[in-house]
C-alpha cells in the first residue's frame, strides 16, 4: 500500500510517496514563489500530483499545512507566510483532484506526529514536540493520536507567556528572537569571538553558536543559556500539564544540538516541582526535514481508516437489497 503525504511550508514544498510504515520512498522538493501566493503553490502540488498518483497509485493522502488549519474539516484558517490560503478548503479540493481521502493538519502537529512514532520519541508516550524555526510552534501526541483538544486549541508552545507583560516563548526563543541578541554583541562585544565569526554575514546567527562555545566565547554561552532558560519555563508549564515521557526539540535552531539540549534539561528541573524530578527525557529531533513528510504519510493512513469506517457505516445503514421472489 503506497501513501502520498504533502508539507505545504512558506518556503518549500514537499510532496512525498511513502509505503504503509511510513518509509519515504520517493519524494519531490520544489521551492515555493512567495510572488505567485497559494494559487502558485495549487498549480505546483497539481502538476506533481499528476505525475506521482499514475505511477504510485496511492491510497490515501496525509498534509502537514505551514499556518492555522480547522483539522475536522482540512479549512485553512491563513498562512502567516503566503498570502491566498485564506478559509481555502484545502481537504475537499485535494480529494476532488486526487479521487482519494485526505487528512489535513498543521504542521507541527505533523511533525510531532512523524517524531513521536518515528523519530526521536520512538517507544515513549506522551511526547511533546517544539519546532524552534522562524516561529516556535509544538504538538502533543498521547497513545500515538495527535491532542487537539477543543477547536481552536492546538498546543501553541510559542504563545505561552513567560511575564504578564505579554512576552511569549516565541519571542524570546525563535530563530529571528536569537539572531537578534547574536547581532546586538556585534554592537555590544564586538572583540567576542561569536562577534567575529558573524563578521558581515546577514541572516542565520545562531549556527555560529556552536563554534564560538568551542573555543569558550562568555557571550555565546549567554545567549545560549539565556534562550534555554526561557525556553524551558514555557516548557515547565507543559510538563506539569501533561507530564510527557519526553520533550523532542526540533527546527533549525535545535540544530545547535547537544549544548542547547543540554541546558534546557538542566534548566527544565530548576522550574518544575520535585515530585516530577527527574522529569521527561529532552531529545533533540531526528528526522529533519522529514518530520513533517513522515507525520503526514500517518496521517495518510488514519485518512484511508476513516474513510473506510465512514463506508462500512453507510453500508449498515442501506437496507438489504430486494429479490424478487422466484
Amino acid at each position: 500500500m503506497n501513501l502520498l503525504g504533502l508539507e505545504i511550508g512558506g518556503s518549500k514544498l514537499q510532496i512525498v510517496v511513502g509505503d504503509a510504515s511510513a518509509n519515504i520512498i520517493d519524494r519531490r522538493r520544489l521551492t515555493v514563489e512567495r510572488a505567485k501566493s497559494g494559487a502558485g503553490i495549487r498549480e505546483q502540488i497539481e502538476a506533481t500530483l499528476a505525475e506521482l498518483i499514475p505511477a504510485a497509485d496511492p491510497s490515501a493522502m496525509g498534509v502537514g499545512f505551514g499556518g492555522p488549519v480547522d483539522w475536522k474539516t482540512g479549512e485553512i484558517c491563513r498562512s502567516h507566510q503566503i498570502e491566498g490560503w485564506a478559509d481555502f478548503k484545502l481537504r475537499d479540493w485535494l480529494q476532488t483532484l486526487a479521487g482519494l481521502p485526505v487528512c489535513v493538519d498543521n504542521d507541527a502537529n505533523t511533525a510531532t506526529c512523524g517524531e513521536a512514532l518515528h523519530g526521536a520519541g520512538v517507544g515513549l508516550n506522551p511526547v511533546f514536540y517544539v519546532t524552534l524555526g522562524s516561529g516556535v510552534g509544538g504538538g502533543l501526541v498521547v497513545d500515538g493520536k495527535i491532542y487537539h483538544g477543543a477547536r481552536p486549541g492546538e498546543a501553541e508552545i510559542g504563545h505561552v507567556r513567560l511575564d504578564r507583560q505579554g512576552t511569549i516563548v516565541e519571542s524570546r526563543c525563535s530563530g529571528w528572537a536569537v539572531d537578534a541578541k547574536i547581532r546586538q554583541l556585534k554592537t555590544a562585544d564586538p572583540a567576542s569571538p561569536l562577534s567575529k565569526l558573524i563578521g558581515d554575514s546577514i541572516g542565520g546567527g545562531a549556527k555560529y553558536l556552536v563554534p564560538a562555545l568551542r573555543q569558550g566565547d562568555r557571550a555565546a554561552k549567554r545567549v545560549l543559556t539565556e534562550t534555554a532558560e526561557d525556553l524551558a519555563f514555557g516548557l515547565s508549564h507543559v510538563v506539569h500539564l501533561f507530564h510527557p515521557e519526553a520533550i523532542i526539540l526540533g527546527g533549525g535552531l535545535s540544530l545547535v544540538g547537544e549544548p542547547l539540549r543540554a541546558a534546557v534539561e538542566i534548566a527544565l528541573r530548576v522550574f518544575t516541582m520535585a515530585a516530577f524530578a527527574l522529569g521527561p527525557q529532552i531529545r533533540l529531533a531526528t528526522l529533519g526535514e522529514d518530520a513533517v513528510p513522515v507525520g503526514a504519510l500517518e496521517l495518510a493512513k488514519n485518512a484511508g481508516a476513516e474513510d473506510v469506517i465512514a463506508q462500512n457505516s453507510t453500508d449498515k445503514e442501506r437496507p438489504p437489497p430486494h429479490h424478487a421472489a422466484p
